[in-house]
């Protein structure tokens, strides 16, 4: 009998379309710069893969720890010559995980914590007293950073300070109609970087667009999905299909929420009853940057800042969204957008990787830190609520703290005269 059960195993013929070129190599954060250990590679997993499928019959400690380690960044899907979908293989894989094998007590209650509280925003909203608490104490007073639980409370040091925003359920457009977005709100995004929704609804609406940001859904399965809780990614799926089919666009924010909604279809590519729905509502997401990098409509002001863009692994390579963030910065006058160096190695947020492998993401986000700072910036953009918090909280642990703006609160700015926009 093999490892895997026959529910949604990962594709034998998509795993026999890796021909072991090792051209993702050395953009995989696990290989270069972590352990240089073939099977923290891309190729090295699709091997284990492939083992579970055919020859192992129980999946072994050894072979979830490699898995595990994976960051879900897909910087080889960028890579990789031969087009293999290691996101496709990387999820299914982590959905047999979550069912197959037996974690530790300890492994076991701190992701039931880590979901339990995340994908909630008004749970999440407990974190409040949490931060309050780590600023006046300082940094790995309340709790040891070399804790499970100190995971939180360094994540937490890039909360950024200031009020949340309440928005509208319903914003109408400015000047002539272009159609009806509706607006995820998400969980992470709702109850730390409200204004970044804020920012988003009204620079849609300034471009012609009705906005429809309901309370609900809560979280649209993204977390739940790229860890391997297929369950409660298709329940939280569908109730945001259902929320937002009445809509001409669904805008994301957040790159991870972006990229698990354009992934629907295959979400649900075993249930004929909500297949087509799937894949009807996937075509309908949009990245914030997609809908706004025509011909703007709203008058921009100069906003003379020198910004480095970060790309968020699942808007770069998951959503293959590289130039419309950044045309969209160049409409505003003034800016001047500098790359850093290694864009494509993941800065150790991925998701909630960060809280379950705290040691190898503090390595990453250091050298990400490292990257943006040697540009000289003056501020970062990226488009992901989860590479803000990382990024943040390592810029502060340098004492080097910048400003992090949403490329929507950037230009939200620009068409308000410099005002509007607090960054992280």
């Amino acid at each position: 009998m093999p490892a895997f059960d026959a529910h949604r195993p990962p594709e034998l013929d998509v795993i026999e379309t890796c021909v072991h070129c090792g051209f993702c190599l050395p953009t995989c954060p696990t290989y270069t710069p972590l352990w240089n250990e073939e099977m923290d590679s891309p190729r090295g997993r699709i091997v284990l893969m492939q083992e579970g499928l055919e020859r192992a019959n129980v999946l072994s400690d050894e072979m979830v720890k490699h898995f595990d380690r994976c960051l879900g960044c897909l910087a080889c899907v960028t890579a990789c010559p031969s087009g293999v979908r290691y996101d496709r293989l990387i999820e299914r894989t982590r959905a047999q995980v979550e069912r197959h094998h037996r974690r530790s007590p300890g492994e076991w209650l701190f992701r039931r914590l880590v979901f339990a509280l995340f994908p909630h925003p008004r749970r999440l909203r407990a974190l409040a007293p949490l931060v309050s608490v780590e600023r006046r104490l300082g940094p790995g007073r309340l709790l040891s950073d070399r804790t499970r639980l100190g995971s939180l409370a360094r994540l937490a040091r890039g909360i950024p300070p200031g009020r949340r925003v309440q928005l509208p359920e319903d914003l109408p457009a400015a000047g002539e109609r272009r159609g009806r977005v509706g607006l995820l709100q998400g969980c992470v995004q709702r109850v730390f970087f409200s204004q970044v929704n804020e920012a988003t609804a009204r620079v849609l609406a300034a471009e012609g667009y009705d906005v429809a940001a309901p309370k609900r859904p809560r979280c649209c399965g993204a977390l739940h999905l790229h860890t391997g809780y297929e369950d409660a990614a298709r329940r939280l799926a569908k109730q945001t299909i259902e929320q937002f089919e009445g809509c001409d666009h669904v805008a994301a924010n957040a790159a991870g929420c972006g990229s698990a909604m354009k992934d629907y279809g295959h979400l649900f590519d075993d249930d004929p009853d909500w297949a087509e729905r799937a894949l009807a509502f996937a075509a309908k997401v949009r990245d914030v940057s997609e809908l706004l990098t025509g011909e703007p409509r709203s008058p921009r002001h100069p906003l003379p800042l020198r910004v480095a863009y970060h790309d968020a692994c699942h808007l770069a390579h998951a959503q293959a969204l590289r130039a419309e963030p950044r045309t969209l910065l160049r409409t505003i006058p003034g800016l001047e957008l500098i790359e850093p160096a290694e864009w494509e190695i993941c800065c150790g947020s991925a998701g909630v990787y960060n809280l379950l492998q705290p040691d190898a993401a503090s390595e990453l986000g250091q050298r990400k830190a490292a990257n943006l700072l040697a540009t000289g910036a003056e501020a970062i953009a990226g488009g992901n609520p989860g590479c803000t918090l990382q990024i943040a909280s390592h810029l502060k642990a340098a004492g080097r703290p910048l400003p992090i703006y949403h490329p929507v609160e950037l230009v939200r700015m620009s068409i308000e005269g410099g005002n509007g926009a607090g960054g992280s």
